[in-house]
């Protein structure tokens, strides 16, 4: 576990997103046990409704899964829907303002492509 809380979004949501990143990263795999919510109240001195509320957000959305009296872990599937809703928010919150922005300063769509082609490496 790893994170520095910042006022961009409520404490929840950061927790909710911490483990989100880890198993969009590979730190967390189909099957894995996430830590529980007394662990994470501990570690980042927190009030744990706030731990159990990020982690309610994970399995709300099916990326994490209960088993009772044993603890959560990384749902089946879990690493693609990310990538898939990630992908979504990506376009709708940066590349679809970038096109409207570059249509109205009148940049052309093989110019846009070309500095995008130019910038854009697939490491």
């Amino acid at each position: 576990m790893k994170a520095v809380f910042d006022d961009s979004k409520p404490i929840f949501q950061q927790i909710s997103d911490m483990i989100a990143n880890e198993i969009v990263e590979g730190e967390l795999v189909e099957g894995d046990q996430i830590p529980s919510t007394t662990e994470i109240s501990k570690f980042y001195q927190i009030n744990r409704a706030t731990a159990q509320k990020g982690l309610a957000a994970l399995v709300e959305a099916g990326y994490v899964y209960k088993q009772r009296g044993v603890g959560m872990f990384v749902a089946e599937g879990a690493k693609q829907k990310l990538l898939e809703k990630r992908k979504e928010d990506f376009y709708n919150e940066y590349v679809k303002p970038m096109m409207e922005e570059a249509k109205r300063i009148e940049i052309k769509k093989v110019e846009l492509l070309q500095v995008i082609k130019e910038d854009y490496t697939d490491d």
